[in-house]
């Protein structure tokens, strides 16, 4: 009865209510359902209740805990008083009337309670899905389902006294075992004993202090404890124990050996007319230091330029020196240390920007190896602002959560970068929530991460709070990381990003340093970069230098290895020299200059191809050199003319011998051309994993659309009744003969039938068909009855009569 009232409530809702139910509660149309009663019954299932309750916050739930509790239909003042009693003495108790009207409509509005004429019920499903609600334990009948009758009646006479005892002897020669009177059972009568106020005051004085005690600690959950011993069969005569005077008055249960369990009616009288202790109606605010926002703001931007530069740098690096991917997916763990180093960050930093970087598409798993993507060539050629806008997004959205690396499964194995197992599906809901939260502090306020945590646990009461809090905590360091908040305050542009209105990049760009496109060279090999620098530049520099120091001024060094980078890349020694004397701004130093000819004049002398591979030098005594070398004896080299050596070793391989060999060889075609290394030569087309979006509205024109369908099913169906000449109560019966051939007659003319139907447990049922095909002794048709396509045994139906209606 109550399915049909919620039924008539939700048709009776305008469309305009019901596209707010299906933005708040999108699940519901996925796919769409083909009447109101099928919507009305998908909301009610337990897993679209289980999202809905998740969604709302702790004084919503306490609001509909309130009503659940209620044994008949609540009017809007018998829910105030228990609440008023829990908000009494919080900040913003005078905003209790505001907050329950707000409330109750969004609960209307999400379909979780419904009006009736007598007042507001919980929607089908609700009770059962909070079960139990407000940490209470099961009614007084439930903890003593397992109680024999001797036992429960025992109980009972101790609790109600003589007269209930002259009750039970009198009944005794009436009838003996069935532990039932004209009041009901045993069980039935000590729960009405212990819903009666007055009998469970009068029961409390009867015990000591500490089972007092004990109860009081129990009264607001978990409403089970542990105990040695827990027996049934105790009487108030033989009770010793502070436990054993509760059992033996049903003021606690024993549900197991070593388990007793607080009844519902007693929790409810020592919560003293309360349901919820400490029940705030608004969120908690939110507490830390006051900071000025400009200074946040430019430090945020500081941070932000620093990660979008970590990130090209971590995609050069792996462009010419890519890690492997594991046999399980991920990067190794020396991988990620080694990554660390090159990036001079931490650990951890290092594990985000891999992360961050998979997540926006810029690097991949390709070839057994994790490489850039073409995505990063084009990222790269944007401005700075957009870039890390890009980067920002890409990491709010992900399903990620870089925070787990280096940590340890279930299995016991170790949790890698990239690694698939890194998937939490609710990271990227607590990191928005995380965020929203964040964005909502006051300009130049730095939240506690406490009050944050705290902040969450009031809005998301019913997720788990060790995984959220320790989501929550990753969001917040990762934030300051990459420039989000900045000396803990939310940016400006932080907050533009979290917004998603597409004005971060516009509020970041005025804060960034404007790139520079020169350096200062100096005598001892070094080039400082007074500043960022222009891509171009900064790109040609990773590659014929190395980093020595980050700070306000960036320090490269150069040295042969890095020199012999560039000229493997296609440079020659002049372009080098023209190179650095464009861009800086001093003359190019002399020790530099004879590092560049010194390098590029012995570079490329010896020459290695492929045979499996071979070594050409035009100097017959510069073979003889590395033929006598000892550390070439490895590479199995084998002398085919003066100036020609072969080995069985890839060419690759035999490239990077000769150059730890302290040799500068290059590597040559099989037409004699250099090979050449290009920086940008190196990209994989695979896909990043893919992302889970935050849970966002779905698009309004999408809802409108689905209402719409609803309400013409809806229509249809109330219109479909079975043939005006079917008896009441009967369903048709037909010969066998004749069912095949009204089937097959339905199926050629497009018409809907009615037929009887019997289930697999022998019931039997009306439905509504629509049939499309039959073959195999199974008739396969849509079942409009229940909204799907069902496969119906020839031989369970029981009859059929013609509908009469045409389909299309």
């Amino acid at each position: 009865m109550m399915g049909t009232d919620f039924s008539e409530w939700l048709r009776g809702r305008s469309d305009e209510r019901l596209r707010a139910l299906v933005a708040a509660r999108p699940e519901l149309v996925t796919p769409v359902p083909a009447h109101i009663e099928g919507l009305a019954a998908r909301a009610g299932t337990p897993s679209a209740i289980g999202r809905a309750l998740d969604r709302l916050d702790r004084f919503a739930l306490a609001v509909l805990e309130t009503l659940v509790l209620r044994p008949v239909p609540a009017a809007r003042e018998a829910l105030r008083e228990p609440l008023a009693r829990a908000a009494s003495g919080t900040a913003c108790a005078d905003r209790l009337d505001a907050a329950l009207d707000d409330t109750l409509e969004r609960l209307r509005t999400r379909a979780l309670i419904y009006d009736h004429a007598d007042g507001l019920l919980p929607a089908p499903g609700v009770a059962e899905a909070l079960d139990p609600p407000a940490a209470l334990g099961p009614p007084a009948e439930d903890v003593f389902r397992h109680h024999s009758p001797e036992v429960l009646d025992a109980m009972v006479a101790g609790i109600a006294g003589q007269e209930e005892q002259d009750r039970r002897n009198g009944r005794a020669g009436k009838g003996k075992g069935n532990g039932r009177d004209r009041r009901g059972t045993a069980r039935e009568r000590l729960a009405a004993l212990l819903a009666d106020p007055a009998t469970v005051e009068r029961l409390l004085t009867q015990v000591s202090p500490p089972a007092r005690a004990a109860l009081d600690e129990l009264a607001w959950g978990p409403p089970s404890g542990r105990v040695k011993g827990a027996r049934r069969e105790v009487s108030v005569a033989t009770a010793q124990s502070p436990i054993e005077q509760l059992l033996a008055r049903g003021l606690l249960g024993a549900t197991g050996e070593e388990t007793v369990t607080l009844p519902r009616e007693v929790a409810l009288f020592l919560r003293d007319g309360r349901i919820h202790r400490d029940l705030s109606p608004c969120p908690p605010e939110l507490e830390g230091s006051s900071r000025d926002q400009v200074l946040a703001d430019r430090t945020a931007a500081g941070q932000a330029f620093t990660f979008v530069r970590t990130v090209e740098e971590l995609c050069e690096l792996w462009s010419a020196d890519p890690p492997g991917v594991l046999r399980a997916g991920g990067l190794a763990v020396r991988d990620l240390k080694r990554t660390a180093q090159l990036l001079d960050v931490p650990e951890w930093a290092a594990g985000l920007v891999v992360e961050v970087a998979h997540a926006a598409g810029l690097v991949a798993a390709g070839e057994g190896e994790w490489l850039p993507t073409p995505g990063y060539d084009m990222w790269r050629v944007r401005a700075a602002e957009d870039r890390w806008a890009a980067l920002a997004s890409a990491w709010a959205g992900m399903d990620r959560v870089p925070g787990l690396i280096g940590e340890r499964d279930d299995r016991d194995r170790p949790l890698n970068a990239l690694h698939p197992d890194l998937r939490r599906p609710a990271a990227v809901q607590v990191r928005t929530r995380t965020l929203g939260v964040l964005a909502s502090a006051a300009p130049g306020l730095a939240p506690t991460s406490e009050s944050v945590l705290a902040r969450l646990a009031w809005e998301q009461p019913r997720r788990r709070a060790a995984l959220r809090d320790r989501l929550a905590e990753f969001t917040l360091r990762e934030a300051e990381h990459l420039g989000v908040t900045g000396l803990g305050v939310p940016s400006s542009h932080g907050r533009a990003m979290i917004r998603a209105d597409g004005t971060a990049a516009d509020l970041l760009a005025p804060l960034l340093p404007e790139p520079v496109d020169h350096v200062l060279l100096q005598a001892d090999l070094t080039a400082v970069a007074p500043g960022p620098l222009t891509g171009d530049l900064g790109r040609w520099l990773a590659l014929a230098a190395d980093v020595e120091s980050k700070g306000g001024a960036t320090v490269y060094r150069f040295g042969e290895q890095s020199i012999r980078r560039a000229l493997d890349a296609g440079q020659s020694a002049d372009d080098v020299i023209a190179m650095l004397d464009k861009h800086s701004t001093t003359p190019v130093p002399q020790p530099l200059s004879y590092l560049v000819s010194d390098v590029a004049r012995r570079h490329g002398r010896i020459r290695v191809g492929a045979a499996s591979a071979y070594v050409r030098c035009d100097d017959p005594s510069l073979l003889d050199e590395v033929l006598a070398d000892k550390r070439a004896g490895l590479l199995r080299l084998r002398r085919l003319a003066p100036t020609v050596l072969a080995s069985k070793t890839s060419r690759a391989a035999l490239v990077d011998s000769l150059r730890a060999m302290g040799y500068a060889p290059v590597a040559e075609s099989l037409d004699g051309d250099v090979v050449v290394a290009r920086a940008d030569a190196r990209r994989t087309d695979g896909q990043p994993h893919p992302r889970t979006a935050a849970s966002t509205a779905p698009d309004p024109e999408v809802v409108a659309a689905a209402i719409r369908a609803v309400r013409a099913g809806d229509e249809a169906h109330r219109t479909r009744r079975p043939p005006a000449d079917a008896p009441d109560g009967q369903l048709p019966r037909s010969p066998a003969t004749a069912t095949i051939t009204a089937l097959q007659e339905a199926i050629r003319q497009g018409t809907r039938v009615w037929i009887g139907y019997l289930d697999s447990q022998g019931h039997a049922t009306s439905r509504i068909l629509e049939p499309a095909r039959m073959e195999g002794g199974y008739l396969t048709a849509y079942d409009e009855t229940r909204a799907t396509v069902h496969r119906f045994a020839l031989h369970r139906i029981t009859g059929v009569a013609g509908y009469g209606e045409r389909l299309g």
